[in-house]
């Protein structure tokens, strides 16, 4: 009961997970859209009005150029021409001679090139402004943004990268803390399966006792022992999740050589498995025995599964610069190159029965504890799969 209410919690955790994944994605757009779009529309409200004063600024010049002796419109429209300080200005003839200009930075050189190129700039933002002062005098009137109007233009672009920001930081954080939330449930479930094995694999090793000591030629309390002990070989690997493991030099060889054995000895003979491994010299590097031949177990054991108990098995051996590779190919279903990632999720499974901690396990045990990788190398729909595992030496 305890296991079975431990894997409802992680099936509710990653659909929780997959469901607040989208919505978040999906209001995050919503909000960077809904920003750009609103400082777009302020941003063309406040260009508008920048270009009505500029209409008004025009006015006022053309007014002063037309006045003759009326000081107290020649002081107001002054007024309206000095109060523009932030959009900048500049006022040729039909010739496109500078006549004057107001808030440009007045450059060190070549005055002529840099005020046509600024004209030029200006007018391909904005159509000029023309004031007629009189049958043969026109002047046009070229203006750019003002400094916050730009400010405005790139403000969308600006918070777009906050906001985008913000939404990594917040997902990385959701995720590690649902990763945390379920190693813990992992935890917990593989520490509760250690203790609730322990007591009758306690009670089992007594009653063989026993019963060696009365029928000590009977050849089944042999196999009984092999079976008990492996039971406690079990119990030893869940409790040593979540624990720092002990890794002592050890010989590969033996070590796979072992565990296909094993699983080579409860499989049918419609499934043929075979080791390659280098016999010439034993191949060593640090590893914790129990948890490894866990590893070999499962990728057999899954092996097995997708051939529908029926294939060959080969598992290789060899060494490659400082590296020690070990393959293990099925000729089974295959897998989706979609899901080549996926299949080490906790949770996920395509068998009918399972709780899909087989090849999460095996990811977890050579790449946290034995600071390894493991990887679909490749696969072909019903041709088969190989797996690779990748150690140091």
């Amino acid at each position: 009961m305890i296991k079975f209410n431990n894997l409802i919690h992680i099936n509710r955790i990653y659909e929780f997970s997959r469901h607040f994944k989208v919505v978040f994605i999906f209001v995050s757009i919503a909000i960077i859209i809904i920003t750009m779009l609103l400082s777009n529309r302020l941003a063309g409200s406040l260009a508008d009005e920048e270009r009505k004063k500029v209409e008004i600024w025009a006015n006022a010049m053309q007014e002063i150029l037309k006045s003759e002796n009326n000081p107290e419109n020649i002081n107001f429209l002054m007024n309206i021409i000095e109060g523009n300080t932030t959009i900048p200005i500049i006022i040729t003839d039909s010739k496109g001679n500078v006549l004057q200009m107001r808030n440009v930075k007045e450059p060190f050189g070549n005055f002529n090139e840099f005020y046509k190129n600024e004209v030029r700039k200006f007018n391909s933002k904005h159509a000029p402004i023309i004031t007629k002062i009189d049958e043969n005098n026109v002047q046009y009137i070229y203006y750019d943004d003002s400094l916050l109007l730009k400010k405005l233009y790139y403000f969308p672009f600006i918070q777009l990268a906050v906001i985008s920001i913000f939404i990594l930081i917040a997902y990385l954080a959701f995720a590690s803390t649902k990763r945390a939330e379920q190693n813990q449930v992992w935890l917990g479930l593989s520490k509760e399966t250690a203790h609730q094995l322990g007591t009758p694999i306690s009670s089992l090793l007594a009653w063989h006792s026993i019963l060696k000591s009365r029928y000590n030629e009977d050849k089944l309390l042999t196999d009984m022992e092999k079976d008990v002990n492996r039971l406690r070989i079990i119990a030893e690997r869940f409790s040593k999740i979540g624990s720092t493991p002990d890794l002592k030099p050890v010989n590969l060889n033996d070590t796979i050589q072992d565990a296909v054995q094993y699983i080579a000895n409860r499989t049918s003979q419609k499934v043929s498995i075979q080791c390659h491994l280098d016999s010439k010299q034993p191949v060593f590097t640090s590893l914790n025995i129990p948890l490894f031949e866990w590893v070999i177990e499962n990728l057999c054991k899954n092996a097995i599964d997708a051939m529908d108990g029926e294939g060959h098995i080969d598992v290789y051996l060899y060494q490659h610069h400082h590296e020690v590779i070990i393959d293990v190919k099925d000729t089974g279903k295959g897998i989706e190159k979609s899901k080549y990632k996926t299949i080490f999720t906790p949770g996920f499974t395509t068998k009918k029965r399972g709780w899909g901690l087989g090849l999460s396990l095996a990811k977890r045990i050579i790449e946290e504890y034995h600071k390894g990788k493991i990887f679909v190398k490749s696969s072909e729909i019903n041709v088969g799969t190989t797996f690779r595992i990748v150690l140091k030496q």
